[in-house]
């Protein structure tokens, strides 16, 4: 191998359009040399959710001058790069189709490898990119689309020990807040009205806290939240503050049961390691300070180190699907084929149990 390894990567699998050059050096070290991400926030605010129809569109319009720009600020043309790597899957199979098709026809044209990634696959394997951490650890992914602990062993090894078997989280949060009238994205909206808000107004219930497999639920809180809600309409600022603030406080209770005895899983399987294990922290609400706040004090407790990237690392980005590019370049698996299609569902553990939130046909990725 080289002294280092460059691949473009592109990620359009939601409502960012996004591309990065990253180089991994010979000693295993990453170095993200551009990540240029253009957001649509602003076109789908106004429908209070990600129209795919409106975000494949955009993906069109803004891909080929992205992937420029990172080309330009990484000061390297595409025939320097050693491979490009792509998003395949899961995701809104309008952009992935937007985003794979292009790394198809540039690879063929450049002659370069092909990469298709599991945009999950991203997300576990960043911490290696920002932190060198060692395998195996514990990775929760929290977004609006997945909430899912998952064992990460090694390159293309992962085992699911938990999924949500109804709504995922950030999703829970993004209904909690169109209920309320607080705006879209819901997340950043009930943390920040939850900041005035009292958590002890509201009792709401901690779902499947006491069981002991390491599954998720949250429809049963946003019903919870609804009634309340229901009961002292029309609602106040107040009113609304309290919710939220109560809210958040089951949430946070939740995962320190869920993650708590997952952490307990890990190191009874995993009690011969070298180094304090770690829990990783992924997905756009990683970013909720008062879940982080109760995930690093659950980590103390337990003694793991407690990691949780750059928040621009943690939501979707294209530097995450290049280095899940070049981890797999570097341990010398094969490139794909020009007739990889994309995936709109594609679970990490294959072997897993069919719920709600595995990420398998039929079910939410």
């Amino acid at each position: 191998m080289a002294n280092f390894l460059r691949i473009l990567g592109i990620e359009t699998s939601c409502d960012e359009t996004a591309a990065a050059v990253v180089a991994r050096h010979e000693d295993g070290r990453g170095e993200i040399l551009s990540d240029v991400v253009f957001s649509q926030l602003d076109e789908h605010s106004l429908y209070g959710g990600v129209v795919p129809e409106i975000a494949a569109r955009a993906h069109v319009e803004a891909l080929d001058g992205l992937i420029e720009e990172a080309l330009h600020r990484a000061n390297v043309s595409l025939d320097e790069v050693d491979a490009i790597a792509a998003t395949s899957g899961p995701g809104l199979i309008g952009g992935l189709i937007v985003g794979l098709m292009t790394a198809k026809a540039m690879a063929r044209a450049a002659g370069k490898p092909l990469f298709a990634i599991n945009h999950l696959e991203g997300h576990a394997l960043t911490a290696r990119l920002t932190d060198g951490l060692a395998f195996p650890y514990l990775m929760l992914l929290v977004s609006g689309g997945h909430t899912q602990l998952i064992l990460v062993r090694g390159v293309g090894e992962y085992e699911r020990w938990g999924t949500t078997i109804d709504d995922a989280l950030g999703e829970a949060f993004d209904k909690t807040a169109k209920l309320l009238g607080l705006p879209y994205p819901g997340g950043p909206a009930v943390e920040k009205a939850a900041l005035k808000g009292d958590p002890d107004r509201f009792s709401l219930p901690r779902p499947l806290v006491g069981e002991a497999r390491l599954d998720f639920s949250f429809s049963g809180l946003k019903t919870a939240v609804r009634q309340a809600a229901t009961e002292i309409a029309p609602l106040s600022e107040q009113d609304v503050a309290d919710i939220c603030a109560s809210f958040q406080k089951a949430i946070s209770r939740t995962l320190r049961d869920r993650i708590g005895r997952g952490l307990m899983r890990f190191k009874q399987e995993y009690g011969g390691l070298d180094v304090d294990p770690a829990l990783v922290v992924a997905g756009g609400v990683a970013a909720n300070q008062d879940i982080r706040r109760t995930l690093q004090a659950l980590c103390l407790e337990h003694g793991f180190r407690f990691i949780a990237p750059p928040l621009k690392l943690c939501t979707d980005n294209a530097a995450m699907i290049a280095w899940a590019g070049l981890e797999r370049l570097a341990d010398e698996q094969p490139a794909d084929g020009l007739d990889v299609a994309p995936r709109s569902r594609w679970p990490l553990d294959a072997q897993a149990q069919t719920l709600l939130g595995s990420g398998k046909r039929g079910a939410k990725a």
